[in-house]
């Protein structure tokens, strides 16, 4: 019992490598892109982590996904559960993941 504290204290250590290493990991390319708006950072981790030059086809395809999420439209979840064509499906993912909580499954 009275380790309780040295086993609550470890979690340290792996908190102090992360900060330590974390200033040298790259950034994102597709964060770079959409979210900071800056291409040639965004080009430039494309390439480090493809190992390729030509990653002008990756950048356009980020892009075009981006202009594809933004024109679509929300829906609530009322609308969601008034279409017939999706109904039946969301009733059965909300009933799978009513019994995987009420079974503690999640627990486990």
């Amino acid at each position: 019992e009275s380790r309780w504290p040295y086993l609550f204290g470890a979690i340290i250590v792996p908190s102090l490598i992360q900060v330590m290493i974390l200033p040298f990991l790259p950034e994102s390319p597709r964060y770079l892109l959409l979210e900071k708006h800056n291409t040639s950072k965004a080009e430039k981790a494309f390439q480090t982590f493809l190992g390729k030059d030509d990653v002008s086809h990756e950048v356009e395809e980020v892009l075009a996904e981006s202009r594809v999420q933004r024109n679509t439209k929300l829906v609530s979840i009322l609308q969601l559960l008034r279409t017939r064509a999706v109904r039946w499906q969301v009733i059965t993912v909300v009933v799978t993941m009513g019994c995987y909580q009420l079974c503690g499954l999640n627990a486990v």
